[in-house]
């Protein structure tokens, strides 16, 4: 039914097509009806030669969409063969909850793990951390993070945490631990200190080529 048909059908008619349409479900159809056809009689309508333009048009973008769609595909299939025979992708998709996603993008935002002295510089690279008059133990927890840092590094690294919580008792029970002892933005607050952990296990990893093992048999991270 097209809108010039719906615009000129009777109101009656409209509202009993609208009662079967919705099965009866509609608590004023008669109203719904009006409202239905003062937006139509209100709205710029295209002419058909318009209309058949820019259907042409929207098939097209389609198209075009789809094209898009399926190049993307390819490529996240090539990455995702290219990032498989790294051994840094294998280190870190060695953690219970770590990903395709997460590791690649970890790995790909880091880079060579050696231009980083240790693992607070690799949180301050990510923007992971506090105001220096702020950093302290009780008061990081109430403050915001500085607004700098590699934002795509930081949405890997929160997300990886998020999701290692859920399967590592360490994880989960420094998250739950730090969740409650803030009065507000509890999860905010406590996944970011969980990820401020979790940076320290991805260096450690990542500068000694180890994959995942319970964190008291990891080696230290000068």
């Amino acid at each position: 039914m097209t809108l010039d048909e719906l615009a000129n059908m009777p109101l009656q008619e409209l509202d009993d097509w609208l009662q079967q349409l919705g099965k009866g479900h509609f608590k004023d159809s008669e109203k719904l009806a009006q409202t239905i056809q003062a937006a139509i009689r209100g709205s710029y309508r295209l002419s058909k030669l318009q209309q058949d333009s820019v259907n042409v048009i929207l098939g097209l973008l389609a198209r075009e969409i789809r094209n898009l769609e399926k190049m993307i595909k390819e490529i996240d299939k090539a990455i995702e063969d290219m990032v498989e025979t790294i051994p840094e992708y294998q280190c870190l998709t060695s953690i219970p909850g770590v990903g395709k996603v997460y590791a690649a993008g970890i790995i790909a935002e880091i880079g060579q793990i050696e231009r980083f002295k240790d693992h607070p510089q690799v949180a301050k690279f990510a923007g992971l951390n506090w105001r220096k008059k702020q950093s302290g133990n009780s008061n990081s927890q109430h403050t915001s993070l500085v607004n700098r840092g590699n934002r795509y590094l930081r949405y890997y690294l929160v997300e990886a945490a998020n999701s290692v919580r859920r399967y590592d008792d360490e994880y989960k029970d420094f998250y739950k631990k730090k969740y409650h002892e803030v009065p507000k933005h509890q999860h905010k607050q406590a996944i970011v200190l969980t990820a401020r952990k979790f940076v320290r296990l991805v260096v450690v990893l990542l500068r000694n080529h180890q994959l995942y093992t319970p964190p008291r048999r990891l080696m230290e991270d000068n």
